[in-house]
């Protein structure tokens, strides 16, 4: 089966291949699947922007589509950034840009808790519709570490792994990250639903 991924992002077409390729799933590029469109994110959560963007694309091209919406949420921020993630501070701001933003807004803050939340939404071109949440908890470190990952993965630290999720190999963010834990059940449904076919 062939998917169409909903996002521009390349890191996270590649860890979508490396957790879903064991299913003898292909995720593609939108490039791939001649679609060129960035589905605008109106929703308030993960669940309706994930659908947004899956649907969105499932319907340009024709083909099943899947999307990811993730973000980190901040306890002590209220739940922020969330699902203005990549939008913090600002479109003109990079990643690193936004994680500093984060750490100055967190000077003095305390708890430092925060989870990573991932909705995997899969729209097929037959109106059914399969999605699954992924949280993955952890605390705000005080600097920035490791090399990995993307977006807030250096500030993000795991104290069960004594690690960022920059520090972690892609292994090991896979299996215990929130977009991991998402991709995992997300599998376990699409397998059923394969079956039910």
């Amino acid at each position: 089966m062939k998917l169409v991924l909903a996002s521009q992002n390349k890191k996270k077409l590649v860890e979508m291949n490396d957790i879903l390729s064991s299913l003898g799933i292909e995720v593609c590029s939108q490039a791939d699947a001649g679609v060129d469109l960035e589905p605008e994110e109106t929703g308030t959560t993960f669940e309706e922007n994930s659908l947004i963007k899956a649907k969105a694309v499932m319907e340009a091209s024709g083909l099943p589509a899947i999307a990811d919406d993730s973000g980190l949420c901040v306890d002590a921020l209220r739940g922020a950034p969330g699902v203005y993630s990549a939008r913090y501070g600002g479109e003109d701001l990079s990643d690193e840009g936004r994680y500093r933003l984060l750490l100055e807004n967190m000077q003095g803050q305390m708890p430092r808790t925060a989870q990573f939340v991932s909705v995997i939404t899969c729209c097929f071109p037959n109106g059914d519709v399969l999605t699954a949440r992924g949280e993955c908890p952890g605390t705000i470190a005080f600097a920035p570490m490791g090399e990995g990952g993307f977006g807030y993965d250096p500030v993000f630290f795991v104290p069960p792994l004594k690690k960022t999720f920059a520090q972690l190999s892609p292994e090991e963010k896979n299996a215990v990250s929130h977009r991991g834990k998402a991709l995992k059940l997300f599998q376990e449904k699409l397998e059923v639903y394969i079956r039910s076919k």
